[in-house]
Order: C-alpha cells, then structure tokens, then sequence
C-alpha cells in the first residue's frame, strides 16, 4: 500500500504530509491515512502541534472524482458522506492545534478538510475554493455548514453556487484563511506554519470551525442573501439543480445547529450524487480529458515549438483567431488583400479590447502589449519565419485552394497549413499546398477569441507531429481541441445541418420562431436555433448552400425550406443589418418577432402542401434532439468521431449544448436508445425515407446498450 500522509515531528509539530500524485486528491485510502496520523500526533509525547501540508506543488485540489461513480445509490452516498463527516469532527476534536498549510489548491474536499483543521495558513499565490457545483453536487463534508461560519455567507453562497477559486489573499481577508506566509513555495509555507503552529500551541490556542457562532443579525442578513440567490440562479441556472441545493444547505446552517444543518447538507449532497444532471457533468468531466487521447498519435510523439503565427484573412473569424493567438501571448502577423480590408479588420479587434478595458477583464497596459503582439500586413513579408499559418478568408473551395497553394510557396517546409473551413474538404487544401503531411484544419467557433472548442481536423496525409502541435496549441490558447475526421461539415456542421433541418421543417409546418428558439431555451441552450442564426449572419449559410448546389450537394438529406433563402435574397442577414429571423432596432440586439417570417412560412407550406398547424412544445424539442442523435450515431459509425464523449464536448463547448444534460449523445442515453428509435421510424412514417434510422443506432438497441454501456 502506498504511504498516503509521511509523518515526522520538526522542532515539536508533527508535519504530516499528504502524498497522492498528482494533485494529492482525496480517495478512499487519503481520507483514512489522514485520520491515523492525526490521531499519532494528538499522542505524540513529541509533538505538541501538527501541520496538515500537501507534497508536490499543490496542497489538496478535491476529491478523487471517480468514487462518486461507485456511489450508485442514494443510500451509499448518506453512509460514505456520514463516515467523512465523522472523520472530520474528529479532526476538529483533536488536543493540539492541527494548522492547515496551503500552498497550490484547496478545493472542494480539500478546502473541508482545511475547514475542519483548526487553523489555515497560506501562501499569497495559493486559492481555495467549493467547485463541487461544476460537477452537478454541493459540497458533502462539511463545506455549507463550516464556510458560512468562516466569512460572510455572500461570498460562501458565491463560493458554492458558481465554483469558482478564491485566491488566498482574499481568502485571508474574508476570513476563510487565517494568515499569509511571506514567501512563494513550499519550504517558506512549510516553515511559517510550524511558527504559527508553535504559536497556538504556547498560547494553547484551538479553535473549532463548527464551533464558531453566527450572530443573529448575520443569519438575518444571510437569509436575505439566500432569497436573492435563489432569484439570480432562478435567472440563470436553466435547470441546474445543485446551485439551489447548496444555497439551501447553507441556510441550514443560519437556522439549525451544526450537526442538524451537517444531517440537511448529507441529505442534499445524496440526492445531488444521484442525479441525471450529475452523472452528465461528471460524464463531460470526464470526457474533456478523452478528448484529448488521439488515436494513432503516440503520447511521444514530437511536437513543434509554435513560436510565431500568421492568419490570413481580417474579418469576423479571422480577428477572432489573431487575438486568441495575441492573447497567448503569440506574435501573429494578420493579413489582408488591401489596407482598406485590414483597417477594418483591426478596428473590430480594437474595439473588443477597448470593451474588456471597459468592463475591467483587462488592463489598459494588457490592452497595449496584446495589440503590439499583432502586425498587420498586405504581403506575405516574414510568412518564411512562423511556425504556422491559420487561413480563414471566404468559404470558397477555389480561393481556399489559390490560398494554400501561395502558402505552398511562401512558408518554410515544417510550417504548419491550418485551414478555419467549417464545411470544406481538407484534403483538396493539402492537395494544392504541395505539402499534405502539414495541412490539417483548425476549425474555431465564432466568435473565435471567446468560444471554447476548436475542431482539429485530420487530413488523409497529416501528420501525427501535426496532429499532436495542433492539440497542444489548442490548450495553449485556452481551447478545447477535439480531433475529428475529414468529412463534409466535419462533426459539429455536419450535425448541426439536421438540428437546422428540423428547426426550419417545424416553422414551414406551423410553429413559430419565437416557439422553437423559446423551447431550446428552455432546455438549456443560450440560444435557440434562429437567434443563432441571427448572430452568425444568415449570408453565411446562404452561401455555403450555394456553392453546395454547384456541385450537386445539400447539408442534409430531406426537404429543404426556402425561407432562409428568401430572407438571404431580401437582404435579411441577422444582427448585422438590423433584420434576419427577428428584427433589431439600431444599436440593439434585442429580438423583436416579425410577422414577415410567419408570411414566409405560410408560403413555403403552401407550395410543399403542407397545412400549418399548433405544434406543441414537446415535439419540437424531440424532433431537433432526435436528429441530432441519430446523425451523431451515423458519425460515430463512419469513424469521423472517435467516441460518442467527443461529439458531446464539441456540442457543449462549440453550441453551448447544456452541460447539465451531458452533450446530445449522453442526452440520448438519459431518454434511452430504444425510445429515440421508436421516434426515427415514427417521424419515417410521418415524413418519408429521410429519416433512416442510424445502423448504430438499431444495433445498440437490439443489443439493449447505449452509447456509453
């Protein structure tokens, strides 16, 4: 068994040393190694005070996630959080003052077990912190009841319900942590708080944690903060459960005692650990990190050492990328065909700097040194001296082609060809760049400098060294990567063309843009299918239908509604000009519905035939999620996914797919397989031969699995 707390006493004060690589997360065996060497301690002759510290760079960054997957019942999760509970208040039990040093992270289960130590000290570069909401849980060892007696139950309510780390000096201030250590690393943490615990221990100090009174005006206050809580999440939280559930653990603890408010916070811990809504952010928890094992690229392989980039093209998606790769701290040249292009091109990066300089997210100093890191240019001057180019100009296979061959040319034989295509085929781009095993797609989501996903698409010829830089750069820029295949659409489009299918088949048959953009809304998306659309610019898709309909191709089999079309011809582009699926006043982006799309849609339904009709909520919302599903499955089956996880990331992190539901395929899987089957062949029945069920899809249910058993 490996040896989880090392032991030894220095200068009178037993240190004990947490020791569970990499993060010293807390499993089953931690939690108990901790408990037998305090209980040394506290009957140590030798010792008269004890410092909990962590080894490694960090003190205890949570508990080890994967044993909430053993906890398969509501019951097993009373009984493990009664046991931590009991391990805690003996803790808190002991004779000698037991300090806590923090260096690194204390978060979830760490920062309980810090609380339940009768002192916190730190380093000023360490953060603590309550993210168990994240994960679709609350805090189950103690973090509701003990924090709010620590500091202002504002920031305890802040702390549980949005996940996000305090950093220690604030920490210090609120409360949460006793004293700040001078000095930056471990040996200084280490020996401040032997001093601070040598300190207690003369003055024979020990305070409880769950001893700690709340005034009465403090409960007060702090029922008033709960309510207003309860609002804000009733706002924002479309559905997540666990914000609530904290919220209303912490106002156990302004109204009961410690051990009745610790009974409530197990209670609610359990019915948390059980929930769908867990089990999906646990699933995506997980599936993030999947996403990053590609396969046929070894953990070795070598990876180029991007010191300088380039984009070409100035526009919407192409400033985007410049300032994801400026923001970095990446030098990138960003080029245009004439000034005029480029000058425009820079204003908007200029103005969504000046806006996080207006909002406080930067500094004025920031602003100035991530503008300097991009130079603008109307030449392929210095394209010889980057590591990689990203090319985002107009989705036209033929200009894309032209670009890549000049790219050919102008930059050195290890340079990296990234195309930003959201549709088109790689391989030809490879093709014309006479260097296939460095061309690979980077597709970014707009807008690029704030959406997280980036898809690395893998070409018939790139490379693993390529595939490998691509990934590690994603990180680097603050993205999630996920490898896909080279197919048309690649993941994301490709399914995202049969949720746009059904959205514009429901409004030709009777629903409305408001209903259906109301009812993804309402499941959680940040916004329905026409608001989407709305912001992304109608032209866009018009145009990618047309150069599809040159070549003889459609995004997805079936009908297609002519409406968007028509609002292409009119000139109805979305926000941009002030009218697309709703109508915006100037300045605004507020949407207005208008009457002129119903009048579409009744004309589009009268030359299909089709008499309009109410459509109620419920169908619309399994029409769009059954497409997805079923397209997804075809994906997976045509190896241009590698796993059902990855399409979920690409969905949460690229469409705002609500997390809590664990992305379309793990969404699929809570409604059940064989359910989502049963609706294929209804709406096959109802519609025609366009909706086939995926070959997947038929064998999993006739094999009684899902995409995750």
């Amino acid at each position: 068994m490996p040896e989880f707390v090392h032991y030894e006493v220095n200068d009178r004060v037993a240190v004990l040393t947490i020791d569970n690589p990499p993060v010293n997360a807390l499993g089953q065996g931690v939690w108990e190694a901790i408990d037998e060497a305090v209980a040394r301690a506290a009957g140590d002759p030798a010792a008269d005070a004890m410092v909990l510290i962590g080894a490694g760079s960090t003190f205890v960054a949570g508990a080890d996630i994967k044993i909430f997957e053993t906890l398969k019942t509501r019951e097993q999760s009373l009984a493990r959080s009664a046991r931590t509970h009991a391990m805690l208040k003996r803790l808190e039990d002991a004779g000698k003052p037991l300090v806590a040093a923090i260096h690194g992270n204390a978060l979830g289960g760490g920062l309980e077990l810090a609380m339940a130590c009768h002192y916190r000290v730190a380093i000023a570069n360490a953060s603590v912190g309550q993210p168990e909401v994240l994960l679709g849980i609350i805090p189950g060892a103690g973090g509701t009841q003990r924090l709010p007696r620590l500091t202002s139950v504002e920031l305890a309510i802040e702390m549980c319900t949005e996940g996000k780390p305090v950093p220690a000096p604030k920490a210090h201030k609120a409360g949460v942590i006793d004293a700040i250590v001078d000095g930056t690393d471990r040996t200084a943490l280490l020996a401040g708080a032997i001093a601070f615990a040598k300190a207690r221990a003369t003055a024979h100090e020990i305070r409880r944690t769950r001893d700690v009174p709340i005034s009465h005006e403090k409960s007060q206050a702090g029922l008033d903060a709960c309510d207003q809580a309860r609002a804000a999440i009733a706002t924002a939280g479309k559905g997540s459960g666990a914000p609530f559930a904290a919220v209303t653990a912490i106002e156990a603890a302004l109204t009961v005692n410690f051990d009745a408010g610790s009974i409530h916070e197990r209670e609610l811990f359990a019915d948390c650990v059980v929930s769908v809504e867990s089990k999906a952010l646990r699933h995506m928890f997980f599936a993030e990190r999947e996403a990053a094992k590609v396969a046929g690229v070894a953990k070795d392989t070598p990876v180029l050492d991007i010191k300088r980039a380039a984009v070409v093209g100035a526009g919407t998606m192409g400033g985007g990328i410049a300032m994801s790769y400026a923001n970095a701290g990446i030098p990138v040249l960003l080029k245009e065909v004439d000034d005029a292009a480029l000058q425009r091109g820079l204003g908007t990066i200029r103005k969504n700097y000046e806006s996080s300089v207006a909002r406080g997210r930067i500094t004025r100093e920031a602003f100035d040194k991530t503008m300097a890191l991009i130079t603008p240019t109307t030449s392929y001057d210095g394209f010889d001296s980057v590591d990689i180019v990203v090319e985002a100009v107009f989705e036209h296979m033929d200009l894309k082609k032209a670009t890549f061959a000049e790219l050919g040319r102008v930059t050195r034989p290890d340079c990296v060809l990234a195309s930003n295509t959201s549709t088109l085929d790689i391989d030809e781009f490879a093709r014309a760049s006479g260097r296939p095993g460095q061309v690979i797609g980077h597709h970014f989501f707009s807008p690029a400098n704030i959406m997280k996903l980036v898809e690395i698409v893998r070409g018939h010829e790139t490379t693993p060294s390529v595939i490998a830089t691509s990934v590690k750069l994603g990180k680097r820029l603050g993205k999630v990567p996920v490898v896909v295949g080279n197919c048309f659409g690649f993941v994301a489009n490709r399914m995202l063309a049969y949720y746009m299918r059904e959205a514009y088949l429901l409004l030709e048959e009777g629903a409305s843009v408001p209903q259906i953009d109301r009812v993804l809304m309402t499941f959680g998306m940040p916004v329905g299918p026409y608001g989407m659309q709305d912001i992304a610019g109608i032209d866009v898709g018009a145009r990618i239908r047309q150069y599809l309909a040159s070549i003889g191709k459609t995004r997805a089999e079936g009908p297609q509604s002519e409406v968007p079309d028509r609002l292409f011809e009119m000139g109805r582009y979305g926000q941009k000009t002030g009218a697309g699926w709703y109508r915006y006043e100037a300045g605004s982006r507020e949407r207005i519905p208008d009457s002129l799309i119903d009048q579409l849609a009744q004309e589009a339904a009268a030359k299909r035939g089709i008499v309009r009709k109410a459509i109620d909520d419920d169908e619309i919302l399994a029409r769009i999620m059954t497409g997805l599903a079923n397209e997804g499955a075809k994906v997976l089956e045509d190896g241009f996914a590698q796993r059902a996880s990855d399409i979920d990331v690409i969905y949460c992190y690229g469409f705002g797919f609500p997390r809590y539901r664990g992305g379309p395929m793990f969404y699929a899987d809570t409604v059940g397989l064989p359910a989502i089957l049963e609706r294929v062949k209804t709406y096959r029945a109802r519609f025609g031969d366009y909706w086939q069920p995926a070959p997947l899809l038929e064998k999993l249910v006739a094999s009684g699995h899902g995409f995750y058993e």
